[in-house]
């Protein structure tokens, strides 16, 4: 790891110390492997100490022949787990020499036995939910995640192309979605998105026809698709496509560990008028967005600005899905998870800031029909944004 790197990595630790200080915590205990790997720049099993200030350390599992080759912070053996408390102790003393000091950790994530250990193993510690703070520090991307998530959306792009290129009527979904992905897999998307939120699971993204694209399913956003059945209840079916209906391609593309996200809307032939027209609406929702679209504004703003927009136009039935399955955003933060902070959605009502990367997603769900709709990866800039996703938008008439 070279010196600008590791500055890098200092520097996010700080970010969070800072934050640490405002919350009155004394350490933060880094559990989850995207926390280990934004704060460390390894990803292997083991736990990653951030005192309020001061060097941190990586307490590695397995392996720590690799950590130590790849983490730019203090990497030390893990150990006996039972001993756990009191190497911390030992390596920090005047953090937890006043006897009950104020340890944060992710416990949006952390498992609960994982966590009942963890008191056991620090008993002195009181443990406090650290994920809002930790959340916060990355939703700030830096140079070099924005460039990643560059990168991510060229190849997205460029894989989007291709399988539109081979799309004919008739083939499965599944047969697209596999042509996109073998795309993207060439020229380096690491094969998964990883999500944040419990049993969320996400695939290379959604691509889906007709009627298929809007059964609803756990998926938490406005379309989840058929999938291959109930063991896989969201995405790709082996539906065929047909002329004339909505083309759902949601996909997303992670180069380096971050992601882009982004949707464009196809069909074979004609798109049929209701439809179109939503299309439209989605198109003039994203124009309404990005004019708003600043340092200052409020994300719950952002989402009020949607829903009315879909009110006037008569189809706030059909925004961001239908009926009891509708969700309740219009976009969300991308970077090392697809559904990180902060989320455009009511309650979110601390101002965008430069550096945020937002996914902002206006789509309509027509139950046995299809779902249509656009989504644009943005970068929130000093003076206003930058469009991350390189796909033209447009709708895509074959």
């Amino acid at each position: 790891m070279d010196e600008i790197q590791r500055e890098e990595l200092a520097g996010r630790r700080a970010r969070l110390q800072a934050y640490m200080e405002q919350e009155n915590m004394d350490g933060c205990l880094v559990t989850q492997n995207v926390g280990l790997y934004y704060w460390t720049g390894s990803m292997q099993s083991g736990y990653l100490f951030i005192p309020r200030s001061g060097e941190s350390t990586y307490y590695v599992k397995k392996s720590l022949v690799r950590a130590l080759k790849e983490a730019g912070v203090r990497t030390v053996e893990l150990g006996s787990f039972r001993q756990f408390g009191a190497k911390l102790a030992a390596d920090y003393p005047e953090t937890f020499a006043a006897g009950a000091p104020a340890i944060g950790a992710d416990l949006d994530v952390l498992p609960a036995q994982l966590f009942l250990r963890l008191q056991d193993a620090v008993p002195s510690a009181m443990w406090k939910d650290a994920s809002s703070i930790m959340r916060k520090t990355r939703s700030m991307k830096t140079a070099s995640e924005v460039a990643a998530i560059r990168r991510a959306a060229r190849i997205a792009a460029d894989a989007l192309e291709e399988g539109l290129q081979q799309l004919k009527e008739g083939m499965t979904e599944l047969e697209l979605m596999a042509i996109i992905e073998n795309s993207m897999r060439r020229q380096g998307h690491i094969g998964l998105m990883r999500m944040r939120g419990y049993n969320q699971e996400i695939m290379t993204g959604v691509v889906a026809a007709g009627e298929a694209a809007a059964v609803p399913t756990y998926f938490d956003g406005p379309a989840g698709g058929l999938g291959l059945g109930a063991s896989a209840p969201q995405s790709s079916s082996a539906r065929p496509i047909r002329r004339g209906e909505p083309i759902l391609l949601d996909i997303g593309c992670c180069v380096d560990g971050y992601t882009i996200d982004q949707t464009r809307t196809a069909v074979i032939g004609e798109m049929p008028k209701p439809q179109l027209r939503a299309y439209e609406v989605s198109a003039a929702i994203i124009r309404k967005i990005e004019r708003m679209l600043r340092p200052g504004e409020l994300p719950e703003k952002l989402y009020q600005a949607a829903l009315d927009e879909a009110k006037a136009s008569g189809l706030a039935d059909h925004f961001m899905g239908f009926g009891a399955d509708q969700v309740k955003f219009l976009g969300h933060g991308i970077g090392l998870e697809v559904d990180e902070w902060p989320v455009l959605a009511r309650g979110f009502n601390e101002p965008l800031e430069p550096g945020m990367v937002l996914a902002i997603e206006p789509k309509f769900t027509f139950p046995g029909i299809g779902v249509v709709g656009i989504e644009n990866t943005y970068l929130i800039t000093v003076d206003g944004f930058d469009t991350l996703t390189v796909s033209p938008e447009k709708l895509y008439a074959l």
